[in-house]
Order: C-alpha cells, then sequence, then structure tokens
C-alpha cells in the first residue's frame, strides 16, 4: 500500500474500498461535474451506469475489470441516495 492510503482514517479505507476514492473526493468531483450541473444527479448516475454496460459489452471478465464495475455502480448508488432521494 502506498503511504497516502496507509494516512487514512479506517473509514475513509473503507469508502476507497467501496467507491474507489472517498465520499469527500466523490462530491468534489459529482458538484463540478458539468453533467451534475446541467442535468442533475440522476442524470449522472445513469451515466455511470452506461459506462458500466460498455465496459461488460467490451471488455474482459477479470478481477479488475468486475472491481472498476462494482465500484461504479457504488458511485452511482451513492449519487442517487445523496442528492435525488430525500
Amino acid at each position: 500500500m502506498t503511504q497516502v492510503y496507509e494516512a487514512l482514517s479506517s473509514q475513509e479505507k473503507r469508502e476507497v474500498g467501496m467507491y474507489g476514492c472517498t465520499e469527500a473526493q466523490m462530491r468534489e468531483a459529482v458538484e463540478q461535474s458539468i453533467t451534475f450541473r446541467f442535468s442533475g444527479p440522476a442524470m449522472m448516475a445513469a451515466s455511470i451506469m452506461s459506462d458500466c454496460q460498455e465496459i461488460l459489452q467490451y471488455s474482459g471478465n477479470d478481477y479488475n475489470t468486475r472491481e472498476d464495475m462494482r465500484q461504479a455502480l457504488n458511485r452511482a448508488k451513492w449519487i442517487l441516495f445523496t442528492y435525488s432521494i430525500k
């Protein structure tokens, strides 16, 4: 593991495992996104899910590919739960 990862709190390490980044990093990326600003959170989540479909269609079935899709789907769910479902 890198020194940066080792410096994270246990909660942040859990978030990196689920999403590929911390929730704070994700919130910053989402809120700066043009798709989020002009089309809304549901469209941004749908876009991430579409990316997963493309990965399924055109890539292999190795562990890293499955892990990338799992984290992407978790990010899409987080966006929906955080910004759309109140």
